[in-house]
């Protein structure tokens, strides 16, 4: 039984000494005592975690709830732009304003319309605290104010006095945070915007004058939970088909050569702003065609900010304002355990930055990163901790992208060069990877992960989704719509069929195994070693699949993209000009429209990104831009087979109440809590 004591004064607070918890405060004014004690108990043991759930079950999440202004008075305070990568609150306020009373997806749609298309982040990304070489700017310049992103010692907060306020009513303020109390006076309508000190409580205190009334004197508490979260892992963690700023596509064509008979070329849409050759007997350089690609907040690792890591973080943002939330972001697309994870891995393309390419060709250890942040944190702020890891990994180690080769690349000539290349995998590999060495770079990641996180309940597993489903989950017809950008690829139906039964009976159980610890997974403490699953958005993934096709899809896509795969001009003279059989030009596709796929096929993945990759195996490294090898990954190497914005925004819809409740954040509801102390953590 817990026993509560209670002290008292103009309010009554609830001392709650519960294990684990250095102390648990809420504050009832008198005016609202009839809220029965029961249910504030419940939900606090509810928010503190004591009543139990299992870990693999996402929570229900609620919305801020306003005061009533019909209340009696009362003080109530945000924090402002509590998303701490955007550097300009502008940008927190766009989604703190469209998540109110939606949930991540809806949020995404809604933007996707608003921005007609064209996305969100196109110009948030060049507003962050964490530079486009991946780099934390210490100190970032937050709305004008020198902060340390990974340590910040304040944060901005924004105080009102709310509930029934006598007209013509004069606040007297008074904020102390132990060194001594800071004083204005206001019309009370009008907020207070001060720094509260990060780690330390303030006492807000408030004098409301009315006329001849006695003054009303009003007592609040202001702590701000600073909450830090790292993202890990592979492509699903860093975003990738989903470029912060699309690439701009031209209507006339660009050439390609083919490893396929007849003419062996074929032409695409070309790059807008390009002016060199665009014949296939016209090269030029790499560095003169990258000058006009799409930009990525992390080229090296196509990290994006529509990654459903950075949206879940900052939907927790947007829901909690009492908290902020700092987020490094770190994952990168092609990753395995054992090279990204562990190990450095080749960058996916370079940065190209005032004329000239900065590029190493490969990435840091994510792990490295990680321990090398965290020393830098603990050696100005002691006891700050991880909060939280977000962690999708697994899909590379068992070749995941070899299976979706083996599908698509129809041609023989292609199919036989790809497969000696190492690029075409079998389900046969891939099964083998899962059952031996995936349970033992799972348990050696596992081990690595203890130190920098504690508990590794704070270690949520989002696991993938199966791309490959429609109608309710049964897997796509296959054939060459979505794929008709390279005139060798065709989704074969039977190869389709096979990975998409694999995915579903083998792969995503064996995820799910591997995080929990069970069916047979090896674990040296399950109790211990068990992260926390999310895997919810697998049921309405079910029916979004890359084939997924309605009359709500956007007007390009329904008129040139064929449901035959028959989108683009075969004559070499006409395709030169107009690439499109509809007629239309490249340059009205719009990658952030709301779609019936969230999963992006290879069509999308070019539309979109057209990458040319820096990080290929040196045996398909390209002669010029116009080599054949380039037109097979220009169309898969931006994000085909990967979920678009939608998807990793429904993924964030099932991650961030999971995130809610391993972070202990409490039940948002009409009761108005004081803010609370971080829970008390042993030292690592």
């Amino acid at each position: 039984m817990i026993r509560c004591a209670a002290r008292s004064g103009s309010a009554v607070s609830y001392f709650c000494p519960i294990r684990g918890v250095k102390r648990r405060m809420i504050t009832i004014s008198s005016i609202r005592s009839f809220f029965p004690l029961a249910i504030l108990l419940a939900g606090l043991l509810a928010g503190i975690g004591l009543l139990p759930a299992e870990r693999a079950v996402a929570q229900p999440a609620g919305a801020v709830t306003q005061p009533d202004a019909d209340a009696a008075m009362q003080i109530s305070w945000e924090v402002r732009n509590r998303f701490r990568l955007f550097r300009e609150e502008r940008d927190f306020l766009l989604h703190a304003e469209t998540l109110r009373g939606r949930g991540v997806l809806a949020s995404e749609q809604a933007l996707e319309q608003q921005s007609d298309g064209r996305g969100w982040a196109r110009n948030t990304v060049n507003r962050l605290c964490i530079d486009l070489t991946g780099r934390v700017n210490e100190p970032c310049f937050r709305d004008g104010v020198r902060e340390s992103y990974l340590t910040p010692t304040d944060h901005p907060v924004t105080v009102r006095l709310t509930g029934t306020i006598p007209v013509g009513a004069t606040c007297a303020w008074s904020f102390d945070d132990g060194d001594g109390p800071r004083a204005s006076t206001l019309d009370c309508n009008e907020p207070v915007n001060f720094r509260a000190r990060y780690g330390r409580p303030t006492v807000a205190t408030v004098d409301v004058s009315s006329g001849a009334e006695p003054a009303q004197h009003i007592v609040g508490n202001i702590l701000v939970r600073d909450i830090l979260i790292a993202g890990l892992g592979d492509s699903i963690a860093s975003g990738e088909g989903n470029p912060d700023r699309e690439i701009a596509l031209a209507d006339d064509g660009f050439c390609f050569r083919s490893y396929l008979g007849l003419s062996g070329q074929f032409y695409r849409p070309s790059r807008a702003g390009y002016k060199g050759g665009r014949a296939c007997e016209a090269p030029d350089t790499l560095q003169a065609w990258q000058r006009y690609g799409a930009l990525w907040f992390n080229s090296p690792c196509h990290r994006s900010l529509y990654s459903y890591q950075t949206r879940t973080a900052l939907a927790l943002a947007a829901r909690y304002p009492h908290i902020a939330v700092t987020l490094l972001p770190l994952g990168c697309t092609g990753a395995t355990i054992a090279d990204g994870l562990f190990g450095a891995q080749r960058a996916r393309e370079c940065l190209l930055s005032k004329g000239s390419f900065n590029c190493r060709g490969s990435v840091n250890a994510q792990l490295a990163e990680l321990r090398e942040a965290m020393a830098a944190v603990k050696k100005r702020q002691p006891n700050r901790a991880l909060d939280l890891v977000l962690l999708s990994v697994g899909a590379n180690d068992i070749n995941f992208s070899g299976l979706v080769a083996d599908v698509i690349v129809d041609n023989p000539t292609e199919r036989a060069l790809f497969r000696r290349s190492g690029v075409i995998g079998s389900i046969d590999e891939s099964r083998t990877a899962l059952a031996r060495e995936l349970p033992r770079a799972f348990g050696k990641l596992r081990e690595a992960l203890k130190p920098l996180v504690g508990d590794l309940e704070r270690v949520l597993y989002v696991s993938y989704a199966n791309p490959t489903l429609v109608n309710g989950g049964a897997p796509c017809a296959g054939g060459r719509a979505g794929f008709d950008i390279h005139p060798s690829f065709n989704a074969d139906p039977q190869r389709l069929a096979a990975v998409s039964a694999f995915v579903k009976d083998e792969f995503l159980p064996q995820l799910r195994n591997l995080a929990l610890c069970e069916g047979g997974v090896l674990c040296g403490d399950p109790a211990a070693d068990r992260m926390t699953l999310v895997d919810s958005h697998q049921r309405a993934f079910a029916d979004h699949g890359f084939c997924a096709r309605a009359e709500t899809d956007p007007e390009f896509d329904r008129a040139c993209f064929s449901a035959s795969g028959d989108s683009f001009t075969t004559d070499l003279v006409a395709a030169a000009s107009s690439p499109l059989t509809c007629g239309a030009g490249a340059s009205s596709f719009r990658a952030y429209l709301p779609r019936a796929r969230w999963i992006r096929d290879a069509n999308d993945s070019y539309f979109a990104a057209m990458t040319y990759p820096q990080g290929l195996p040196g045996a398909i490294q390209p002669a010029d831009i116009h080599d054949a090898t380039w037109g097979v990954v220009s169309a898969v190497y931006g994000g085909a087979v990967h979920p678009s914005a939608e998807g990793h925004a429904a993924m964030a819809d099932a991650a961030t109440p999971v995130a809610a409740a391993v972070l202990r954040l409490p039940a948002l509801s009409q009761v108005i809590e004081q803010p609370l102390p971080p829970l008390e953590r042993p030292r690592e």
